[in-house]
């Protein structure tokens, strides 16, 4: 890939020489991972080996075909690590990747009162990908129903990061901030809707 500097966007090019010598298996090992929860850049590498793909350096169908099965698998791993390890697991090693007792609680009521579309919406959300699995797992969804709207939530997901970055070419950073914006609105609804559920609970267990 002997693109220059000028040429890739400033927020992929970190991520360049990965995709230069890695290429697909960084694409499926990086989603994967960040699925259950590990920090990484899975989001960014999408876009990045897309746009690579735009140039003509890797095919787009096999970097979305690759990202789907990434972001497929890689929740249900979360989604058995909540079902079968339980809470007591995660609490134990969520804490060396930034899943705190505090966030599981209120992820918690989220997931409960939303369900399925958290799991489709939670896709294009920092923070909420990564732990997307691991909360259905835990709130007990059933297991047909999260892979229904994981699969749904993956394809629009990798549908609409690759197409950016396969027909964005420069304008990627402009779709990232929005992107961005978009996180911010989702986390002050989430966090709206929680001080409302807390007022009505405490207002309701006052006494007369």
């Amino acid at each position: 890939m002997s693109q220059s500097a000028q040429q890739i966007p400033a927020i992929i090019q970190s991520l360049a020489p990965i995709i230069d010598s890695y290429g697909y298996i960084a694409v499926g090992t990086l989603i994967f991972v960040e699925d259950f929860g590990i920090p990484a850049p899975g989001e960014t590498v999408l876009i990045t080996a897309a746009f690579f793909a735009g140039l003509g350096h890797l095919n787009i169908i096999l970097v979305m075909i690759i990202g789907f099965l990434g972001a497929v698998l890689g929740d249900n791993v979360g989604y058995a690590i909540g079902r079968y390890g339980g809470r007591s697991l995660v609490e134990r090693f969520g804490k060396y990747v930034f899943i705190t007792p505090a966030r599981l609680d209120k992820l918690g009521i989220f997931f409960k009162k939303y369900g399925t579309k958290v799991v489709v919406v939670a896709r294009f959300v920092e923070g909420l990908r990564q732990v997307n699995g691991i909360m259905a797992g835990l709130s007990d969804m059933r297991w047909p129903k999260f892979i229904t709207f994981n699969v749904i939530g993956a394809a629009l997901w990798v549908g609409v990061w690759g197409s950016i970055g396969y027909y964005g070419g420069g304008h990627i950073d402009v779709f990232l901030r929005y992107q961005l914006y978009f996180t911010i609105v989702v986390f002050i609804a989430i966090a709206v809707f929680l001080i409302t559920k807390f007022l009505k609970h405490k207002k309701s267990s006052d006494p007369i």
